[in-house]
């Protein structure tokens, strides 16, 4: 597991050569826990005993080599991503060690912009995959499903409270606005619940007064014109198990009556029909509208919402549970990813940072586009600022800086570089860990641009 947020990365550098250890640990020191192995023999010592986040290694070593680390870092339960060092005569062998499961390689003498900048792309992606795991395994410990994601305190209570409903007969009312994922709260609910019978969907929006009737209740053959034969409705199909009747707010005054009497007697009749029908089932009902305020109006039947609104579980607006966000994009971008046969993508600060501060009025459902958007148009193995949409980039909230997401007009790299760091510090009231996080730059490379462009 990489370690705890605020803590340094531990990292193993195994280098037969004293000098390139020395240099390599002097420049790593500031933002990791080294722990240096004079040759491969040592190295494999080390891993045998203990768990590190990074590998760092050179191929040619006497007594063991870089694919002998390589192969034991990749065999532990929780594998360390490996970078190889390799002179540049030796590239052929470095992409040998790609193929075998390295992450990458870095020629010597090294490049410490380069060294730096593909240490903290294996961190992300060693991060991106243990997110993943634990998002499973909590979901799994906490639905049985995996299809709800969010840790956030707003959700945490939605969880809390459906795993105490569960379990009971009581019907259940969810409300929230469009695309907050009410229909897989409810399917969590049966999921829990125990019940033997089926997940049965209606969606009341999408279907005339007429045929909502027939679908929900049933009907006889001759009932009305083109009841050609006798047909079970939603609540005969769904006995045992949970009748999900979405968007309850567009059901018609007409079939709100027959609605509260099936919830009142547990029975109906079908449609044309004399025979009483026991209705063993459980409602979950749905609506992004505000059933009270159509009782006020007249519009929803007061004694129907008493009947519904047993227990209510409140979906909050995805603006309201920013710290989710993360979460969401990652779990969708290794969807999306793994559905359009692209390797496992990271995704940079800034991009990030775009997304969590939109408002997303479409809430999880537009996020889930967006996401898939840029996962199938990114050319690259990251997602970057340039791969959100337009409209996001243009809408997001102010406390994002937009110059620090956007390109500079002026095409002199140096100078927007020293505006931008300027900016950030000036933003961060001098204090470079916060500069250098909005910058999306390490404290020891801010240091480095200071003394450059004499900003000390």
């Amino acid at each position: 597991m990489i370690t705890k947020k605020n803590a340094k990365p531990t990292v193993l550098l195994v280098d037969d050569e004293r000098g390139t250890r020395e240099v390599l640990a002097k420049f790593m020191r500031l933002d990791y826990n080294v722990t240096l192995a004079e040759d491969g023999e040592a190295g494999l010592n080390l891993l045998e005993k203990n768990q590190y986040d990074l590998v760092l290694t050179d191929i040619r070593m006497p007594r063991a080599d870089g694919f002998k680390i390589l192969e034991k870092a990749l065999a532990k339960e929780n594998p360390p991503p490996c970078i190889m060092f390799t002179a540049y005569g030796s590239i052929e062998t470095a992409v040998d060690a790609m193929r075998k499961g390295a992450f990458d390689f870095v020629t010597k003498p090294v490049n410490f912009d380069r060294l730096e900048l593909v240490m903290k792309k294996a961190l992300e992606t060693k991060q991106i995959k243990e997110e993943n795991i634990e998002l499973k395994k909590r979901l799994d410990d906490k639905f049985g499903v995996t299809s709800i994601i969010g840790s956030s305190e707003g959700i945490t209570r939605v969880i809390d409270t459906v795993r105490q409903v569960a379990p009971t007969k009581a019907t259940v009312l969810i409300e929230g606005e469009s695309g907050t994922g009410k229909e897989l709260i409810a399917q969590s609910l049966h999921q829990l619940s125990g019940r033997k019978g089926k997940f049965m969907p209606v969606h009341c929006a999408a279907l005339p007064e007429t045929l909502l009737e027939s679908e929900l209740f049933g009907h006889e053959k001759g009932a009305f014109t083109g009841a050609v034969e006798d047909r079970k409705g939603r609540f005969e199909l769904a006995a045992g198990g949970t009748l999900f009747l979405d968007e309850i707010g567009e059901i018609p005054l007409s079939v709100q009556v027959k609605l509260l009497r099936v919830l009142e007697t547990r029975s109906f009749e079908r449609l044309g029909g004399t025979e009483t029908i026991q209705a063993d089932v459980r409602i979950v009902a749905a609506t992004n509208k505000d059933l009270e305020r159509m009782v006020a109006e007249g519009t929803f039947r007061e004694d129907l919402f008493y009947r519904l609104n047993v227990v209510t579980v409140l979906l909050p607006p995805l603006r309201e549970r920013r710290d989710d966000i993360p979460l969401l994009v990652r779990h969708y971008m290794a969807q999306f990813a793994s559905e359009n046969g692209k390797t496992e993508l990271g995704i940079d600060e800034s991009a990030m940072a775009a997304l969590s501060a939109y408002n997303w009025p479409g809430n999880i459902r537009e996020l889930r586009n967006c996401v898939e958007r840029m996962v199938v148009l990114c050319r690259g193995q990251e997602l970057t600022i340039d791969n959100v949409p337009a409209n996001i980039r243009e809408n997001i909230s102010p406390g994002i800086t937009k110059s620090l997401l956007a390109p500079a007009a002026s095409c002199d790299l140096e100078r927007n570089e020293k505006l931008l760091i300027e900016r950030a510090l000036n933003e961060c009231g001098g204090n470079r860990s916060k500069a250098a996080e909005k910058l999306g730059i390490s404290r020891r490379t801010l240091h480095r641009k200071l003394n450059l462009y004499n900003l000390e």
